[in-house]
């Protein structure tokens, strides 16, 4: 092993905190995504050095960062829930997370606006919700205490008992199946919602949440209805300065924890002896050896790129490239003059379309002309994230993955810049072009090159039932037995709760396999 990252020599911990017992085991987590940060956090809790290697030049993953002219836009996510699995990370040395990261709540949730100028404030204050039913359709309240018992059920079944299990036998699947079978699992989360309100706009209203997922509402499994609960009795939250300060955060707590963090030098190859990880080997020629692997990079990546050297990467790849792939998202950063506070930190902008939309999205692959957008606003809650007397946006579009929407991205990317600025225009800030002080787009070209992601997905998989639980990719390979995998692909998903669920099944395993034995 050379040129290894310098580790902190541990100290005495003050009272409370709990000192990191080494158990002379190592491991490597590549990618410092959520994901990966949590795993290495749980792994460094138990007394394993962990050596957490980033491509990047600042860790966070698709929670990236860009500072340009004096504002701060985060690539995303920028909807914080379940703040407590979080909390978890830093509760494991008896170490508490407020004093790294202050965490506000957002409210509303999210403000919704259709094209005819209707709007909905989604809350889990119980009184204004129901206010809001009511305005779009009296009978749907009643309909919606029923559906919010549903999404109960699910949460608890799908995320308290199995969302941080791993899933590593078909038997595991179908012990889950009984609870899977109770509340319809092969129903859509549309389908689902639809059964208990009828207005049109309250079922996008409360089955939008699966894309920012990854999810189509129309297809995705029902058991994703729990997100209403995890947010109802979770909240949704913001991180002062921005997602990245919780990543900085995270950083910052592993290092305490004794974990060492290597950057900008992409993993060129997982290195291999038969059916057991050595180590890794990055493009700068460092190497380490390892007692075990964990991967947080793309799924298609780890296999097909960084195992092309195992008989197990090509047969992976081969099947992973069978699977049905999560869409891409095309963003626009912009700052602008001026403060906004009639725009809420959270908009969903709905077009004219809902189901025609998502099919061009998941099914056709064309870059429509019509278009749903989130519009991000986080200087309506944390003004620091923009000069003085001026706002942080981003807008957000879901487009189809590279494998259906094969477009050069940069002749469209400036087209379809202007046309989504033109309806932010249009609906929110009439002189947006003449106020706009700083922008930039990213498309689904760009998730490919700077996250290695397979088809410029931006969730990894699609959150199909037949692509869940046992069908996703195992936390621990079948065959490479120290090998382990953690992230969107994996279950329970995407999403902050899902890869950080992830993580906690998956530290569950190392732990066991690597300490224990």
């Amino acid at each position: 092993m050379t040129d290894q990252p310098t580790v902190p020599v541990p100290v005495a911990p003050p009272a409370g905190e709990r000192a990191v017992e080494p158990t002379g085991r190592t491991a490597a987590v590549i990618g410092a995504g959520f994901g990966g940060l949590a795993l290495a956090i749980r792994l460094q809790s138990a007394g394993i050095q962990t050596t957490l290697i980033e491509a990047r030049d600042k860790p966070g993953g698709r929670a990236y960062v860009w500072e340009r002219d004096g504002f701060t836009f985060d690539a995303g996510p920028t909807v914080v829930t379940d703040p407590d699995c979080l909390r978890e990370l830093w509760n494991l040395s008896g170490h508490d997370m407020a004093k790294d990261i202050e965490l506000v709540p957002v409210t509303p949730f999210y403000r919704l606006q259709w094209d005819d100028g209707t709007t909905f404030d989604y809350s889990n204050d119980m009184a204004k919700l129901a206010a809001e039913i009511h305005k779009l359709n009296p009978e749907d309240v009643a309909g919606y205490e029923e559906f919010s018992r549903y999404s109960e059920g699910v949460y608890e079944e799908g995320y308290l008992k199995l969302g941080h299990v791993p899933f590593l036998s078909f038997s595991s699947m179908i012990k889950a199946a009984p609870a899977l079978a109770k509340y319809q699992a092969w129903r859509s989360v549309y389908s689902i919602v639809s059964k208990y309100v009828k207005n049109p706009k309250l079922r996008e209203a409360l089955s939008f949440h699966t894309l920012l997922v990854g999810g189509n509402p129309m297809t995705t499994s029902s058991i994703y209805a729990l997100i209403h609960k995890l947010e109802k009795d979770g909240g949704v939250w913001w991180a002062k300065g921005g997602t990245n300060r919780l990543i900085a955060a995270m950083v910052t707590h592993f290092e305490r924890l004794g974990g060492a963090v290597r950057l900008a030098d992409p993993v060129a190859r997982i290195d291999t002896v038969g059916n057991r990880a050595t180590g890794v080997t990055t493009q700068s020629g460092w190497s380490g050896k390892f007692d075990a692997v964990a991967t947080n990079a793309d799924l298609m990546h780890s296999y097909r790129d960084l195992l092309a050297g195992n008989r197990r990467g090509p047969a992976m790849a081969k099947s992973l490239a069978r699977k049905r792939w999560s869409p891409s998202l095309f963003v626009v950063h912009f700052g602008v003059e001026g403060a906004w506070p009639g725009i809420p930190h959270h908009m969903i902008l709905f077009g004219p379309r809902y189901k025609g939309l998502l099919d061009d999205i998941y099914k056709s692959g064309v870059l429509p002309k019509d278009f749903s957008i989130y519009l991000h606003h986080p200087s309506v809650s944390d003004p620091a994230m923009a000069p003085e007397g001026m706002s942080t946006f981003y807008a957000l579009v879901p487009v189809a993955h590279m494998g259906k929407l094969a477009v050069d991205w940069d002749q469209v990317g400036p087209l379809l810049e202007k046309r989504v600025l033109d309806e932010v225009g249009r609906r929110l800030i009439p002189d947006i072009h003449d106020r706009i002080v700083t922008k930039f787009h990213y498309t689904p070209a760009d998730f490919g090159t700077d996250l290695s992601a397979h088809m410029g997905s931006a969730f990894s998989l699609e959150p199909v039932l037949t692509q869940s639980a046992y069908f996703r990719a195992h936390n621990r390979d079948d065959e490479i037995g120290n090998l382990y995998f953690v992230g969107a692909g994996t279950h329970p998903g995407a999403g902050i709760p899902g890869v950080v669920g992830s993580a906690k099944a998956t530290a569950r395993i190392m732990v066991q396999d690597i300490v224990r034995g």
